[in-house]
């Protein structure tokens, strides 16, 4: 009796090795050359563009999708470009804290352990300006993956 492989399902557990390139085909992500990773779908791990992507493929399979700006991490967002008053960060930050442009800084949520990112922008003499969109919003991106097996 021939062996039927798996097919990669809503919720399913992968192991897989994959590869998240930019529009300029550069590697941001590559796991070929190391350990493979592990990840449940559904849980917010991938983009769910790419979990739609990956629901029917055979285990083993091997493919590259081509995600588009608003399938990959959505279009840049005016709204997300906000500007913070230094004596905020100072107070949160420290005092002697210094931010350069290009600089990815962390805050943390006043309820919680969780954090989110902003890139400084800009900088004034009483604000710094970040820029709270995902690296990636708005660009194309390559997303290669390799099955190694479905649960």
């Amino acid at each position: 009796m021939p062996t039927t492989l798996n097919a990669v399902q809503p919720g399913s557990f992968l192991t897989l090795h994959y590869r998240l390139a930019g529009p300029d085909g550069a590697d941001l992500v590559n796991t070929f050359d190391d350990k493979p990773a592990t990840l449940s779908l559904g849980t917010g791990e991938l983009a769910p563009a790419m979990e739609a992507r990956l629901i029917g493929l055979p285990e083993g399979a091997r493919v590259t999708f081509e995600l588009g700006p608003t399938e990959a991490f959505g279009q840049r967002n005016p709204l997300l470009v906000q500007r913070v008053a230094r004596r905020l960060l100072e107070r949160h930050g420290g005092a002697d804290a210094t931010y350069a442009v290009g600089e990815v800084v962390r805050f943390f949520t006043p309820d919680s352990d969780d954090s989110y990112a902003g890139v400084v922008h800009a900088q004034g003499a009483d604000w710094i300006e970040f820029d709270f969109n995902h690296p990636l919003a708005g660009q194309p991106v390559t997303f290669e993956i390799e099955l190694i097996g479905v649960l």
